[in-house]
Order: structure tokens, then sequence, then C-alpha cells
């Protein structure tokens, strides 16, 4: 795929227009997986870099991996919510827009990645650039919220029920999404602590790690 192919690839998704139009009857499932790797990742040797080089090439797998991992352990849960709503025979397109969705993310990631390399080269505070990394990623997941909105219209015309599943969504995938980053830390990389790919310590509560990011930044 050429660079201009590409480029016209992450517009349409972004616009959600021609084969990423809400309603779709085909599903682009091998371009959506492509933009979630090379989006991810691209991001990933950005955020790694504060680390050196061995921590940019860990985060450029461990992106990908959350992005794709939060999605499917989502999924099935996902589903029963739609079974009780009884909205299973539109689950299908559901997971399409969910795809979607996390394949925008993984394109916004992508667009942040200079200002995460920037503010790497600028500061040494590993806690402010995990903080700095938390409200872009919080910021990219805003924009594949909006996606998902727009490939929720259609499922929303046909049956008003989907508002509700579309509002358990978020609550649902940002639980599993913060742990399972906790779990696959660090994506940063402490520059004063051995460079590795999994923490020892993988088990554990994310809130408390964000409360004491917070502290430690405050002072």
């Amino acid at each position: 795929m050429s660079a201009r192919e590409l480029a016209a690839h992450g517009d349409a998704l972004l616009r959600s227009e021609g084969d990423f139009a809400p309603g779709a009857t085909t599903t682009p499932w091998k371009r959506l997986a492509l933009t979630v790797l090379l989006g991810g990742s691209l991001y990933g040797l950005a955020m790694g870099s504060f680390a050196g080089w061995e921590g940019a090439l860990y985060a450029a797998i461990k992106v990908p991996l959350l992005v794709i991992g939060s999605l499917v352990v989502c999924l099935p849960n996902f589903y029963v919510v739609n079974a009780v709503l009884g909205l299973a025979d539109d689950f299908i397109p559901a997971a399409r827009a969910l795809a979607a969705a996390q394949a925008t993310l993984a394109l916004v990631l992508a667009s942040f990645a200079p200002i995460t390399l920037f503010f790497g080269l600028v500061t040494d505070d590993y806690q402010a650039i995990k903080l700095l990394n938390g409200a872009l990623f919080a910021c990219a997941s805003l924009g594949a919220q909006r996606g998902l909105a727009r490939h929720y219209a259609p499922l929303l015309a046909r049956n008003p029920r989907h508002r509700t599943a579309l509002m358990i969504w978020p609550a649902l995938y940002v639980f599993v999404a913060l742990q399972l980053a906790y779990a696959l830390r660090p994506f940063v990389g402490n520059p004063r602590f051995p460079t590795e790919f999994l923490r020892e310590d993988w088990v554990g509560n994310v809130y408390l790690d964000l409360y004491w990011a917070v502290r430690g930044v405050l002072g």
C-alpha cells in the first residue's frame, strides 16, 4: 500500500466515508487491523523512546496489543449486554462499529506521536511524561467515541435500545483498558531502571498507580 493510499485510507476512516461509512454492507477488517498495527506501533515508538531504543521497540509492540486486547476482552461481555437488551441480531454491525472506533483510536494516537517525542526531549520528569501520555490516550479515546457514535447512527435509527448499549460500552472499555495497560506496563519506561518488556509485579491496581503519579507531579 502506497503512502497516498494510506493517507486516503486514513482520511476515509476519520470521516467515516467509503468502505468505512456507517451502515456499509462490507467491512474492511484487514485494513482496520492494519491501521491499529501501524498507528499503534508508531505511537508506541514515540512513547517508549523516553527510555531508549529498547523501550521504543517494546512499546511499539504493546500499544497495538493494548488496543486489540481491550476490544477482544470486552466483546463477549458486550454481546451479553446486547442480548439482554434484545439486540443480539445487530451484534455484527455493532462489532464493526467498535472495530472502526479502535482503528480511529490508533490513527489519532499516531498523530500525537510528534507531541510525545517533543516532550520526551525537553523533560526528564518520568511522572509528567506518564501523565502526558495518559492525557493523549484520553483525547484519542474521545475521537474514537465520536467515530463510534457516527457508526452507531443507523443502529440507533433502527432500535433506540442501542443507545443504552452505546452508553455502557465506554464504561466497560475504559475499565478493562486501564487495567490491561497496567498489566502490560511499562509503556514509557523509567530511564533510571533497566528496560524490561513487562514488570515482574504486573498484578496490581491501576487506580492506585495513577494516584501516586499525580501526587508525584504535584510534589
